[in-house]
């Protein structure tokens, strides 16, 4: 049994069950193209080894953490202009995660294990639909191109983790403000309720001051070791949407779930956001949630 250090990137397709109950076979026409076209030459450019596929999910080693980061913000620009080429609904927007650590190796198959890629796969579901979200050990490796920046994600207890890991998002310059400004927070707390198909009631309730300072806004689903908001219902992705604040305004954004996410009657688009104000009703799954002001 060898072991070595490596540095991983896991993907994984966001919505990728609704895309294959919508259109099945144009859905893998497109995932395979995506992998010929796009994956295996980025990979074989950062001078790495695509270890497999399953699925919609992508796993690559490198030998260093700055090869890996180039690799996946080549995989991200890449899969940019590949789905210039689609319509909107058809588009494939993948998440990326990024650790280094040790691994296993498997000799026949040439297949790697261990924590390093279990941490990996984890930081995977923190990153945005077509984003890329990395450890801080990969951080502290790595000075991006000039054009891109470590954004802090924050500390983030991950299931079958012991201990808080702490992710950094992987933006372009130009979509991160600057700096801070300070200013007024209005006293408001949002509450969020209402029934499932079932008649069972579901609320959660957030600060409009809490909310301010989550920079990357606040994640709602079904788990609770990966979300602020937790809303306990099985047709509610572990990761399913996204509150957060553009300027004073409140908006929702789809995080590529499964079963979607809906805004007065209209379905979002993954990695979209749309206004939110009071009155509005949130349909997360089978949980439609009136918001209200208080």
């Amino acid at each position: 049994m060898q072991r070595r250090l490596a540095a991983i990137v896991h993907a994984d397709l966001a919505g990728f069950t609704r895309m294959m109950e919508g259109a099945e076979t144009r859905t893998f026409r497109h995932l395979k193209s995506a992998q010929t076209e796009v994956w295996r030459p980025a990979i074989d450019s950062g001078r790495g080894r695509l270890v497999g596929t399953a699925g919609d999910a992508m796993l690559a080693e490198f030998g260093s953490a700055v090869s890996a980061v180039a690799a996946a913000i080549d995989i991200q620009e890449r899969m940019a202009r590949f789905n210039d080429a689609l319509s909107e609904e058809q588009r494939m927007l993948f998440r990326i995660g990024v650790h280094l650590g040790e691994v296993i190796i498997d000799d026949e198959d040439q297949n790697i294990f261990g924590d390093g890629v279990n941490l990996a796969a984890r930081i995977q579901t923190l990153a945005e639909p077509g984003g890329i979200a990395v450890s801080r050990a990969v951080r502290d490796l790595v000075e991006l191109r000039v054009e891109y920046v470590f954004h802090d994600g924050g500390e983030h207890q991950l299931k079958n983790v012991s201990r808080a890991v702490q992710v950094f998002h992987v933006r372009q310059a130009r979509l991160v403000s600057p700096g801070t400004t300070t200013r007024m927070v209005p006293q408001i707390t949002l509450r969020f309720e209402g029934p499932d198909s079932a008649g069972r009631k579901h609320t959660f309730e957030v600060s409009m001051e809490k909310l301010v300072g989550q920079s990357q806004g606040m994640c709602i689903g079904r788990a609770a070791d990966q979300c602020q908001l937790v809303v306990p219902h099985p047709t509610v992705s572990r990761r399913h949407a996204k509150l957060s604040l553009a300027g004073e305004a409140l908006q929702v954004e789809d995080l590529g779930s499964t079963n979607g996410t809906a805004v007065n009657g209209a379905v979002l688009k993954a990695g979209a956001p749309v206004a939110l104000q009071a009155g509005s009703k949130l349909r997360l799954g089978d949980v439609e949630l009136v918001v209200h002001h208080t």
